[in-house]
């Protein structure tokens, strides 16, 4: 951005090519416009640099979640497959003992 390069001598001239007239001067034109220019441009670049971030940080929101879905469904595979396996031990000790009890 800067440092910006002023425009040729010729340019600001008090008596521009083709017959016109600026009115305020060049330089009093390029004295207001600068400021406002060198403003817009880094506010233009500090938006893009909190857009950069909302988006990583919804990236990473989003990795965390899909983490989390992945961990739970595991996690309950587990639980319901342990909770099946104590139920056939369960199941096989009462079939035992009822046939413990009819043999004897």
């Amino acid at each position: 951005m800067l440092p910006i390069e002023p425009p040729a001598d010729d340019w600001l001239g008090d008596a521009p090519s083709g017959g016109y007239n600026f009115e305020p001067s060049p330089e009093a034109i390029l004295s207001r416009l600068l400021p406002r220019y060198l403003e817009a441009t880094m506010f233009g670049v500090l938006l893009e640099a909190s857009a950069s971030e909302h988006a990583a940080r919804r990236r990473a929101m989003k990795a965390a979640t899909e983490n989390a879905e992945d961990l739970t469904r595991l996690l309950t595979r587990e639980a319901n497959q342990a909770r099946q396996a104590e139920i056939t031990t369960e199941i096989s000790e009462i079939v035992g003992g009822a046939e413990a009890l009819s043999n004897g």
